[in-house]
């Protein structure tokens, strides 16, 4: 098993995103934070253990640690054990 993945790929499988290309927008944006550093690339590496701070739709701000890397898109129950929310209020 891989100890990283792309940052896009990992929020299209773990079903934070609907699309892998609005992922992949969300990056080069500059929408995304990796453990705090600003990312600019779909193809970032994440790891278990990093923090991802992102603006949802709304303008909240959202705040998840990975907890495993998905293999596949799969339901939602096994996507949401990929990570945990840290958003305060959740």
């Amino acid at each position: 098993m891989a100890d990283s993945m792309r940052l896009d790929k990992f929020l299209w499988f773990a079903r934070i995103v609907k699309t892998r290309s609005f992922a992949q927008a969300m990056a080069e944006q500059g929408h995304l934070r990796i453990d705090g550093r600003p990312i600019d690339r779909a193809a970032a590496p994440v790891r278990i253990g990093n923090i991802l701070t992102f603006a949802t739709h709304r303008g909240e701000v959202r705040t998840i640690r990975i907890e495993a890397l998905p293999v596949r898109r799969g339901p939602p129950t096994e996507a949401s054990a990929c990570f945990q929310d840290l958003t305060p209020g959740n």
